[in-house]
């Protein structure tokens, strides 16, 4: 969550602190002891988000993958959360992330765990796949991170095959007219957004049992010595901004299936 929201005229800003957060992580075995051990990851799954290991499998048999599938993970991080999904479904992966960083730790996290997978930099509104190639989409706690939503749908619906699946997880408001929560929270809204692309089979549903879990690491977090680590200071500074907020927003999981493509004349 944190200050993710990018504005238009900040993106190259937005892009560079995300290069020094991610590069600050590799550094940082403390910082993912604790993000995985609250969340019931393996020490496999390098995560940068907030899903947790049974949330995983709820991804995987929502995004119904064959063996010759292919997975596009947008804003996928460090590669943590989409090489599991794509191991568990044998489908073929790509990775598409802005930060080079996270682009490079990917590989790295492909390589060392023996998985073929492909990361590319780009934006998540512009991934410069072909329309129409890609089986299924997971974003995971990520798509609140550009100014104008409608375009990572509207891209959604143009590189996902007809009956392709798209699974997201983040975070909604309970009341949209809370002067409490961040700005972006009072935009993210998975149903409006899917129903606005042309999207079918719309689900958005609540997870508490993620919340308690995010609740948890956030109140450890809190309270940490960050001992001089960049990576577990911004962990403790993120967990003191986002503490408050839990009890507003409800932590959910939304899925939808890509229409046929409408017909050109």
């Amino acid at each position: 969550m944190g200050d993710s929201y990018i504005a238009a005229d900040d993106v190259a800003d937005r892009v560079q602190h995300f290069d020094t957060w991610f590069a600050a992580m590799a550094t940082s075995p403390r910082r993912d002891e604790i993000v995985q051990r609250n969340l019931g990851l393996p020490a496999t799954v390098l995560s940068s988000s907030l899903l947790p290991w049974d949330g995983i499998a709820e991804v995987v048999e929502l995004l119904r993958l064959g063996v010759s599938a292919t997975l596009v993970d947008l804003a996928c991080g460090r590669g943590g959360y989409g090489l599991e999904v794509a191991a568990r479904s044998g489908a073929s992966l790509i990775g598409v992330d802005f930060s080079a960083e996270a682009i490079r730790q990917a590989g790295q996290c492909a390589d060392a765990l023996g998985r073929d997978a492909c990361f590319v930099i780009a934006d998540i509104a512009a991934t410069g796949l072909t329309a129409a190639s890609v089986d299924g989409v997971m974003c995971i706690d990520a798509i609140h991170i550009v100014a104008e939503a409608s375009a990572v749908f509207d891209e959604l619906r143009r590189i996902l095959r007809p009956g392709g699946r798209v699974v997201l997880t983040n975070w909604e408001a309970r009341d949209r007219d809370s002067d409490a929560l961040p700005e972006w929270v009072h935009r993210v809204d998975c149903a409006r957004w899917f129903a606005a692309a042309g999207f079918t089979d719309i689900a958005v549903v609540e997870r508490p049992g993620w919340e308690q879990q995010e609740r948890a690491l956030w109140a450890e977090a809190a309270n940490l010595d960050p001992a001089g680590d960049d990576a577990v200071t911004a962990l403790r500074d993120e967990a003191i901004e986002e503490l408050p907020h839990v009890p507003l927003t409800r932590r959910v999981l939304a899925s939808a299936t890509a229409p046929p493509h409408p017909v050109a004349y």
